[in-house]
């Protein structure tokens, strides 16, 4: 198994962090952008998408900054690999961006950094800050 590449993507959204940090830390947010259906128990999120589904662990979260997750196979595997959504103001303009950091086989990089901007496409729209 070769070893997985990490990017990182910053997309501007025009919103509070508050109101952010609801979309990208809870499961009802979460359902609305991420994935068709998100429920949690404890620090373990299930997603699901399609009929399929994948679990993950909650690593990291601070209220109206960041949700660090780990797929729980890489998990069970003792691989590192996490994704991690953080929300960015700039202390001078005040805007808002949302970094993401995710990993993905090398070959595999550009099409994870297109279901990003996919998904956080879909996101903006509900936020109306598209």
């Amino acid at each position: 198994m070769s070893d997985k590449v990490k990017y990182e993507l910053e997309f501007p959204i025009q919103v509070s962090p508050s109101l952010l940090f609801q979309y990208i830390s809870t499961p009802s947010g979460l359902s609305e952008w991420f994935a068709d259906n998100v429920n949690s128990r404890g620090e373990l999120f299930t997603f699901i998408w399609e009929g399929s589904e994948e679990q993950a662990k909650l690593l990291s979260k601070k209220t109206d900054e960041r949700m660090k997750l780990r797929w729980t196979a890489d998990d069970e595997e003792g691989l590192n690999y996490y994704f991690e959504m953080k929300i960015q103001v700039d202390e001078i303009t005040k805007d808002v961006s949302l970094m993401i950091t995710d990993f993905a086989e090398e070959d595999e990089v550009d099409e994870g950094k297109m279901l990003w901007e996919n998904m956080v496409s879909d996101l903006k729209q509900i936020l109306g800050s598209s």
